[in-house]
């Protein structure tokens, strides 16, 4: 089993900026893959950026050029630094982590952009 906690959620305004972390129950060197995803409402759930094991980074078309995903290994961590919000970034952001074939997901941080 793989704990993965959320932290960071809160109120940003429009063209700010804004973290958020994901610590897991792991070393980072254990899990192939992890990854953001958000959930806004009445919208299904969408990949924001992901990381592999290897290091490849990826991201979602709505959010390349804004957001930054990285990881803290020694921290047993990964970080989503986000910039240039919009209004459209609220949602419920899920961390994910891959682990033997199995995913792994936080219980998500609300994130709330006003305009």
């Amino acid at each position: 089993q793989v704990q993965v906690v959320e932290s960071g959620g809160g109120l940003v305004q429009a063209g700010g900026s804004h973290r958020l972390s994901c610590a897991v129950s792991r070393s980072i060197y254990d899990i192939n893959d992890m990854g953001w995803y958000r959930q806004a409402a009445g919208k299904q759930r969408e990949l924001v950026a992901g990381i592999a094991k290897g290091g490849t980074t990826y991201y979602g078309d709505s959010v390349k050029g804004r957001f930054v995903i990285s990881r803290e290994k020694d921290k047993n961590t990964v970080n989503l630094q986000m910039t240039l919000l919009k209004p459209e970034d609220t949602a419920v952001y899920y961390c994910s982590a891959e682990y033997l074939g199995m995913d792994y997901w936080g219980k998500g941080t609300l994130v709330t952009v006003s305009s």
